[in-house]
Protein backbone atom coordinates (compact mmCIF):
# COMPACT_ATOMS: atom_id res chain seq x y z
CA UNK A 1 0.00 0.00 0.00
CA UNK A 2 2.78 1.91 0.23
CA UNK A 3 6.15 2.91 -1.84
CA UNK A 4 9.15 3.36 0.42
CA UNK A 5 10.80 6.32 -1.48
CA UNK A 6 8.95 9.61 -1.46
CA UNK A 7 5.86 10.00 0.06
CA UNK A 8 5.50 12.19 3.79
CA UNK A 9 6.17 10.19 7.00
CA UNK A 10 4.22 12.14 9.49
CA UNK A 11 4.20 11.28 13.13
CA UNK A 12 1.25 12.08 15.41
CA UNK A 13 -0.50 11.09 18.53
CA UNK A 14 -3.86 10.42 19.24
CA UNK A 15 -5.77 9.95 22.85
CA UNK A 16 -8.12 7.36 23.13
CA UNK A 17 -10.60 8.24 25.29
CA UNK A 18 -10.81 6.46 28.64
CA UNK A 19 -12.96 9.16 31.38
CA UNK A 20 -14.01 6.48 33.51
CA UNK A 21 -11.41 3.87 33.56
CA UNK A 22 -9.80 3.63 37.23
CA UNK A 23 -7.94 -0.01 36.61
CA UNK A 24 -6.86 -0.10 33.02
CA UNK A 25 -2.72 -0.21 33.07
CA UNK A 26 -1.65 2.35 30.10
CA UNK A 27 -4.44 4.70 30.97
CA UNK A 28 -2.98 7.85 32.54
CA UNK A 29 -3.77 12.12 32.27
CA UNK A 30 -3.19 13.27 28.65
CA UNK A 31 -3.74 16.48 26.34
CA UNK A 32 -6.18 15.64 24.08
CA UNK A 33 -6.08 18.48 20.75
CA UNK A 34 -10.22 17.48 20.52
CA UNK A 35 -11.17 18.39 24.11
CA UNK A 36 -8.74 20.85 24.23
CA UNK A 37 -7.83 19.74 27.74
CA UNK A 38 -6.53 16.67 29.74
CA UNK A 39 -8.62 13.98 29.39
CA UNK A 40 -7.59 10.15 30.96
CA UNK A 41 -6.95 7.65 28.23
CA UNK A 42 -4.38 6.13 26.16
CA UNK A 43 -1.89 7.84 24.19
CA UNK A 44 -1.32 6.31 21.18
CA UNK A 45 1.67 7.41 18.67
CA UNK A 46 1.27 6.58 15.44
CA UNK A 47 3.44 6.79 12.13
CA UNK A 48 2.10 7.32 9.18
CA UNK A 49 2.59 7.32 4.97
CA UNK A 50 1.02 9.44 2.87
CA UNK A 51 1.65 10.66 -1.09
CA UNK A 52 -1.57 13.19 -0.24
CA UNK A 53 -4.07 11.15 -1.24
CA UNK A 54 -3.84 7.90 1.00
CA UNK A 55 -2.69 7.28 4.11
CA UNK A 56 -1.64 4.31 6.20
CA UNK A 57 -0.13 3.94 9.79
CA UNK A 58 3.14 2.36 9.14
CA UNK A 59 4.27 1.69 13.20
CA UNK A 60 2.72 2.31 16.57
CA UNK A 61 3.82 3.18 20.30
CA UNK A 62 1.50 3.28 22.98
CA UNK A 63 2.74 5.94 25.27
CA UNK A 64 2.59 4.52 28.78
CA UNK A 65 4.40 6.42 31.62
CA UNK A 66 5.21 2.99 33.58
CA UNK A 67 7.71 2.33 30.34
CA UNK A 68 10.12 5.21 31.77
CA UNK A 69 10.03 6.15 27.95
CA UNK A 70 9.45 9.84 26.41
CA UNK A 71 7.71 10.20 23.54
CA UNK A 72 10.89 11.52 22.02
CA UNK A 73 12.28 7.73 23.03
CA UNK A 74 9.76 6.53 21.11
CA UNK A 75 10.41 8.95 17.83
CA UNK A 76 13.66 7.74 17.75
CA UNK A 77 12.89 4.47 18.01
CA UNK A 78 10.14 5.02 15.62
CA UNK A 79 12.73 6.78 12.98
CA UNK A 80 15.35 3.69 13.44
CA UNK A 81 12.31 1.35 12.60
CA UNK A 82 11.16 3.54 9.51
CA UNK A 83 14.59 3.29 7.86
CA UNK A 84 14.99 -0.27 8.68
CA UNK A 85 12.32 -0.81 6.85
CA UNK A 86 13.61 1.02 3.55
CA UNK A 87 11.64 4.14 3.92
CA UNK A 88 13.39 6.80 2.14
CA UNK A 89 10.63 9.90 2.84
CA UNK A 90 10.75 13.60 1.04
CA UNK A 91 10.09 14.54 3.97
CA UNK A 92 9.15 13.77 7.81
CA UNK A 93 6.38 15.91 9.14
CA UNK A 94 5.38 15.99 13.18
CA UNK A 95 4.06 18.77 15.32
CA UNK A 96 5.91 21.33 18.69
CA UNK A 97 5.61 18.14 20.86
CA UNK A 98 8.52 16.80 19.04
CA UNK A 99 10.63 19.17 17.64
CA UNK A 100 13.09 18.91 20.02
CA UNK A 101 16.94 19.17 19.59
CA UNK A 102 17.50 15.48 19.38
CA UNK A 103 14.20 14.77 17.42
CA UNK A 104 15.99 17.29 14.82
CA UNK A 105 19.21 15.67 14.91
CA UNK A 106 18.28 12.37 14.61
CA UNK A 107 15.95 13.65 11.37
CA UNK A 108 18.88 14.58 9.93
CA UNK A 109 21.02 11.87 10.84
CA UNK A 110 18.76 9.50 8.49
CA UNK A 111 19.48 12.00 5.85
CA UNK A 112 16.01 12.88 6.00
CA UNK A 113 14.08 16.62 6.27
CA UNK A 114 11.87 17.99 8.31
CA UNK A 115 8.61 20.26 8.65
CA UNK A 116 7.64 21.00 12.27
CA UNK A 117 5.43 23.12 14.15
CA UNK A 118 7.88 25.78 16.96
CA UNK A 119 5.89 26.85 20.05
CA UNK A 120 6.04 30.84 19.86
CA UNK A 121 8.47 31.25 23.45
CA UNK A 122 11.42 28.80 21.09
CA UNK A 123 14.01 31.12 20.93
CA UNK A 124 16.50 31.73 17.44
CA UNK A 125 18.66 34.13 16.38
CA UNK A 126 17.72 35.54 13.17
CA UNK A 127 20.73 38.52 12.40
CA UNK A 128 23.86 36.92 14.91
CA UNK A 129 23.13 39.29 17.88
CA UNK A 130 21.65 36.78 20.25
CA UNK A 131 18.72 34.32 20.69
CA UNK A 132 15.15 35.45 21.12
CA UNK A 133 11.36 34.14 21.19
CA UNK A 134 10.56 33.37 17.66
CA UNK A 135 7.05 35.35 18.03
CA UNK A 136 9.79 38.59 18.29
CA UNK A 137 11.44 37.36 15.19
CA UNK A 138 10.11 39.66 11.88
CA UNK A 139 9.58 36.53 10.03
CA UNK A 140 9.08 37.40 5.77
CA UNK A 141 6.08 35.71 3.76
CA UNK A 142 8.56 33.50 2.29
CA UNK A 143 9.74 32.58 4.88
CA UNK A 144 13.24 33.50 7.30
CA UNK A 145 16.72 31.87 7.65
CA UNK A 146 17.60 32.28 10.96
CA UNK A 147 20.19 30.05 13.54
CA UNK A 148 18.82 27.19 16.05
CA UNK A 149 21.41 26.81 18.98
CA UNK A 150 22.56 23.22 18.97
CA UNK A 151 21.48 22.37 15.58
CA UNK A 152 22.20 25.09 12.88
CA UNK A 153 20.19 26.57 10.09
CA UNK A 154 16.08 26.47 9.57
CA UNK A 155 13.96 28.39 7.59
CA UNK A 156 11.01 29.39 9.36
CA UNK A 157 7.14 30.55 8.44
CA UNK A 158 4.79 32.67 10.67
CA UNK A 159 1.01 30.76 9.74
CA UNK A 160 -2.17 32.65 10.94
CA UNK A 161 -4.96 30.54 11.33
CA UNK A 162 -8.68 31.68 10.33
CA UNK A 163 -9.19 32.15 13.91
CA UNK A 164 -6.62 34.29 14.19
CA UNK A 165 -3.71 32.06 15.95
CA UNK A 166 -0.40 32.93 15.10
CA UNK A 167 1.44 29.82 14.46
CA UNK A 168 6.01 29.43 13.20
CA UNK A 169 6.69 26.28 11.20
CA UNK A 170 10.39 25.39 10.52
CA UNK A 171 12.63 22.97 8.22
CA UNK A 172 15.80 22.22 7.76
CA UNK A 173 15.22 22.60 3.87
CA UNK A 174 16.60 25.83 3.39
CA UNK A 175 15.06 26.19 -0.54
CA UNK A 176 11.70 25.38 0.86
CA UNK A 177 9.15 28.06 -0.09
CA UNK A 178 5.41 28.82 1.41
CA UNK A 179 3.64 26.96 -1.41
CA UNK A 180 5.99 23.81 -0.98
CA UNK A 181 5.30 24.11 2.86
CA UNK A 182 1.58 24.57 2.21
CA UNK A 183 1.38 21.33 0.64
CA UNK A 184 3.35 19.29 3.16
CA UNK A 185 0.86 20.71 5.69
CA UNK A 186 -2.31 20.22 3.64
CA UNK A 187 -0.89 16.11 3.12
CA UNK A 188 0.08 16.13 6.56
CA UNK A 189 -3.40 16.98 8.46
CA UNK A 190 -4.49 13.63 6.73
CA UNK A 191 -3.35 11.52 9.52
CA UNK A 192 -6.06 13.51 11.29
CA UNK A 193 -8.87 11.87 9.58
CA UNK A 194 -6.80 8.73 10.07
CA UNK A 195 -6.93 8.91 13.62
CA UNK A 196 -10.79 9.62 14.10
CA UNK A 197 -11.24 6.88 11.18
CA UNK A 198 -9.84 4.67 13.06
CA UNK A 199 -11.32 5.27 16.02
CA UNK A 200 -14.90 5.29 14.74
CA UNK A 201 -14.62 1.96 11.77
CA UNK A 202 -12.63 -0.18 13.63
CA UNK A 203 -12.60 0.55 17.21
CA UNK A 204 -8.83 1.48 18.28
CA UNK A 205 -9.85 2.28 21.52
CA UNK A 206 -12.30 -0.55 22.44
CA UNK A 207 -10.99 -3.09 24.54
CA UNK A 208 -12.86 -4.62 27.05
CA UNK A 209 -9.54 -5.36 29.02
CA UNK A 210 -7.66 -3.82 32.04
CA UNK A 211 -4.30 -5.56 31.18
CA UNK A 212 -1.57 -3.49 29.09
CA UNK A 213 -0.73 -6.19 26.88
CA UNK A 214 -4.39 -7.20 26.34
CA UNK A 215 -4.80 -2.98 25.43
CA UNK A 216 -1.45 -3.03 22.99
CA UNK A 217 -2.78 -6.19 21.29
CA UNK A 218 -6.61 -4.35 20.46
CA UNK A 219 -4.48 -1.58 19.27
CA UNK A 220 -2.47 -3.52 16.92
CA UNK A 221 -5.01 -5.63 15.66
CA UNK A 222 -7.38 -2.44 15.13
CA UNK A 223 -4.53 -0.99 12.87
CA UNK A 224 -4.16 -4.34 11.12
CA UNK A 225 -7.85 -4.05 10.03
CA UNK A 226 -7.77 -0.62 9.36
CA UNK A 227 -4.99 -1.40 6.51
CA UNK A 228 -7.89 -3.80 5.85
CA UNK A 229 -10.36 -1.16 5.05
CA UNK A 230 -8.15 1.19 3.68
CA UNK A 231 -7.57 -1.09 0.79
CA UNK A 232 -10.81 -1.42 -0.05
CA UNK A 233 -11.64 1.56 0.08
CA UNK A 234 -9.43 2.23 -2.44
CA UNK A 235 -9.98 -0.39 -4.88
CA UNK A 236 -13.48 0.40 -4.58
CA UNK A 237 -13.59 4.43 -4.49
CA UNK A 238 -16.37 4.09 -1.52
CA UNK A 239 -15.99 6.46 1.88
CA UNK A 240 -13.97 4.37 4.69
CA UNK A 241 -17.81 4.63 6.40
CA UNK A 242 -20.04 3.29 3.53
CA UNK A 243 -17.19 0.65 3.60
CA UNK A 244 -17.67 -0.27 7.56
CA UNK A 245 -21.50 -0.21 7.07
CA UNK A 246 -21.81 -2.91 4.30
CA UNK A 247 -19.50 -5.34 6.14
CA UNK A 248 -22.06 -4.54 8.92
CA UNK A 249 -25.01 -4.99 6.77
CA UNK A 250 -23.28 -8.62 5.06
Amino acid sequence: MVRLRGGLLVIDDTTLDKPHARKIEPVTRHWSGEHRRGVRGINLITPAWTDGDRMAPVDDRVYDKADGLTKDDHLLAMLDAAEARGFEPSCVAFDSGYAGLADLKAVRAHGWTFLTQLKSNREVDPDRQGDRPVSEVAIAAEGTVVHLEGFGSIRVFRVVSRDGDTGYRATDDLAMDELSRLAIAERAWAIENSHRASKQCRGVGRAPVRSSPGQRNQIALALRAFLGLERDVYATGISRYEAKARIVRG
